[in-house]
């Protein structure tokens, strides 16, 4: 998902949407999956140097990618879509509240877990410790994990509340790269994913699969390439109309439920249950991995207790 906070923001995007040849080149990859350039450029009826100018203007904005493929004849730059939908903002929480508290947590900063094999977790650099032994996950080194995975249980998280005397919390905003978790990796491995605050379910949303088609963006050159390469940007938000992913409303928990204020603990959890319809694990992806570079971003709108 790609995630446009305000109008400003998205101006280049705009641009970019705003031509007829790069919608068809859209439209051509949602069809085709992947194309090379020259491909492309065969079916739209234009030239190779009059179509690289498109292409660079939608990688850059994150609208496709564009990876190499070395063969006996040379090289080529095959072509495939990046996202797999664009939520814009058009009148954003900042517009409405003022008091803003935004944090970020790395994936390996989990203050507590329960998992089962297949498992595992690793720097930019190296996986820490042996993969599919849960032991490994309260290894020191997890604090600098870029990326994670486990076929069924939990992994928790404190968000740190930082927030001034005397606020309470209006809206609470997460941001994360996520998958499934097959076994080597699989485009069709669905996995029942549930989300918790403070031990209250919010919501669930189902992930499509484990992908490894092509390498992630951001995944480190020594990852392996039948493993987990990339997942999608989600995004949840919890206000006082209920819980929404992506903008759709997965809950009628509220904000005002929970009762969250100043002083409040804020424990987030992930949770695949071994009693869920699909039973697929899950990947968090963080900055150094997958196809976003980012960690688990948190946005807290607040405003003064009455």
């Amino acid at each position: 998902m790609l995630h446009v906070k305000n109008i400003d923001d998205g101006l280049e995007l705009f641009k970019a949407l705003g031509s007829d040849i790069r919608i068809n080149i859209l439209k051509l990859l949602l069809k085709e999956k992947e194309l090379s350039m020259n491909e492309i450029a065969s079916l739209l009826g234009i030239t190779n140097g009059a179509l690289t100018s498109h292409i660079k203007k939608m990688e850059e904005n994150g609208l496709i990618k564009v990876a190499i493929e070395r063969g006996s004849h040379g090289n080529q730059k095959l072509c495939s879509i990046a996202i797999d939908k664009i939520l814009i903002e058009v009148e954003s929480e900042e517009a409405q509240n003022s008091n803003i508290y935004n944090t970020e947590l790395k994936v390996g900063h989990y203050s507590n877990y329960e998992i089962y094999p297949t498992c595992g977790l690793a720097t930019t650099e190296h996986l820490i410790g042996e993969v599919d032994d849960p032991r490994y996950f309260a290894h020191p080194d997890r604090i600098d994990a870029g990326i994670l995975w486990f076929t069924r249980g939990y992994i928790e998280y404190i968000i740190p509340n930082l927030l001034p005397d005397a606020t309470r919390i209006d809206q609470i905003t997460l941001s994360f790269e996520i998958g499934s978790e097959a076994p080597g990796v699989s485009n069709d491995w669905p996995s029942d994913i549930s989300f918790f605050l403070n031990d209250t379910w919010v919501g669930m949303w189902t992930s499509a699969g484990d992908f490894g088609d092509v390498r992630g963006i951001f995944t480190p050159d020594w990852w392996f390439p039948n493993w987990n390469q990339y997942g999608v940007l989600k995004m949840l938000v919890i206000n006082r109309k209920g819980t929404f992913i992506d903008g759709m409303k997965v809950s009628n928990v509220t904000i005002n439920q929970l009762e969250l204020d100043y002083k409040s603990t804020l424990r987030f959890k992930f949770m695949v249950p071994s009693d869920a319809s699909n039973v697929g694990g899950i990947t968090l992806f963080g900055s150094g991995f997958g196809n976003y570079n980012q960690d688990i971003r948190i946005r807290i709108s607040y405003s003064k207790l009455n």
